[in-house]
């Protein structure tokens, strides 16, 4: 099997489509499968390599983070007819993969997508909401053509499916438990940022609107003074808001910008509660990592996260853009060490039966009867 993968994010920009792909292109250079993925430049990436083909990009005006590319046509028709793959798999409906859809119709390959992303409702942030409906009439025609369109989660299939799409299949999300687990000590943590109160809660994330951090900021600010006393808030990630927010910002507050690796590992494991009160999210990555850490989470009951976070058990689960519940729900485990420990171990159990292996095994079984499907109508 031979697979083209086009993409409008990858590495080195952050955020969970372009980490899942980076996952999926380290797992088929593992089973020795073939691919060659398509993806912008950006400032610090490689131009290309021998399976990676990047594209001239130029930052969105209003999100700098995200890029357009302006991908060469005839440079990815020969790439594609010189490799000649078995399938596509478009994970983004920009130009690179507008690029994919036309020369996948073009040159005959059965096609698949993913899709990744609520725009919908990041468009009630960016005060566009009347621009929905011709976004969905988009989505609709963009994906019509694909064999399957992967989500990854029950909550993104039902909303799809409201909006009229059908050969849905969900496509999940694991997390590497041996890079990111518990296995850290807090002090150090403490000590890297002169943190001298007993808790520490963590946000990482993009620091962008559709994140609803002004819940978050509120969060922060009504907590009851015996337990803020008590607490130091890290707030992981950079984004458009991240200067408005630092203006804001309490005491108790330091904004460590990007993290990866070990050090952003090291952040889940020290953290005493992870706070995410995102409601656009399709999956939650960072749920998964801080789980894996054996980091419980306190977050929005809304889209992919409520089916990460077993209510009471791993984490809880409140009302979006409910302050009180989030401030009881931090004051109420951090006052019950008992409960915030088996949570704790909860959290980590679970993350360990969410193997990316598993997933993407299962995702090659799905390749392998889309591909059967188009052999048998060209018999």
């Amino acid at each position: 099997m031979k697979i083209a993968i086009f993409t409008d994010t990858y590495i080195p920009q952050v955020n969970g489509v372009s980490k899942t792909l980076q996952r999926l292109a380290s797992y088929l250079e593992s089973q020795k499968i073939e691919y060659r993925l398509f993806a912008p430049q950006t400032k610090h990436s490689a131009f290309h390599s021998d399976m990676v083909y990047r594209f001239t990009s130029v930052p969105l005006i209003v999100y700098p983070e995200c890029r357009l590319a302006l991908p060469n046509i005839s440079v990815i028709r020969k790439n594609l007819e010189h490799f000649r793959p078995d399938l596509i798999h478009i994970a983004t409906p920009f130009n690179i993969g507008l690029a994919g859809l036309y020369l996948g119709k073009k040159l005959n390959i059965p096609i698949v997508g993913s899709y990744h992303t609520h725009f919908d409702q990041y468009l009630q942030y960016y005060e566009l909401p009347l621009v929905s409906k011709l976004l969905w009439r988009y989505l609709h025609w963009f994906h019509h053509s694909f064999r399957t369109t992967f989500v990854p989660s029950e909550d993104a299939r039902k909303e799809l499916i409201r909006h009229g799409f059908s050969n849905l299949k969900i496509w999940s999300r694991g997390v590497d438990c041996d890079s990111f687990h518990p296995h850290f000590q807090e002090e150090w943590l403490k000590q890297k940022y002169s943190i001298k109160v007993p808790y520490i809660l963590t946000y990482v994330g993009r620091l962008a609107p559709e994140k609803d951090l002004d819940t978050l900021m509120k969060i922060a600010k009504e907590l009851p003074d015996v337990i803020s006393r008590k607490v130091h808030w890290l707030i992981v990630g950079d984004g458009p808001l991240r200067k408005s927010l630092e203006k804001e910002a309490l005491t108790n507050m330091t904004f460590t910008g990007y993290q990866k690796g070990r050090m952003l590992t090291q952040i889940y494991a020290g953290s005493s509660l992870f706070i995410f009160p995102s409601t656009t999210e399709t999956f939650g990555n960072v749920v998964l990592e801080s789980m894996a850490c054996g980091t419980p989470v306190i977050a929005s009951k809304a889209g992919g996260v409520q089916e990460i976070v077993e209510n009471g058990k791993t984490g809880l689960l409140c009302t979006p853009g409910q302050v009180e519940e989030f401030t009881h729900s931090i004051s109420k485990l951090l006052n019950d060490e008992k409960l915030l420990t088996k949570m704790n171990n909860s959290a980590r159990t679970y993350a360990l039966s969410r193997s990316w292996e598993s997933i993407f095994s299962q995702l090659l079984l799905d390749y392998e009867e889309i591909l059967t499907a188009h052999l048998v109508s060209y018999a």
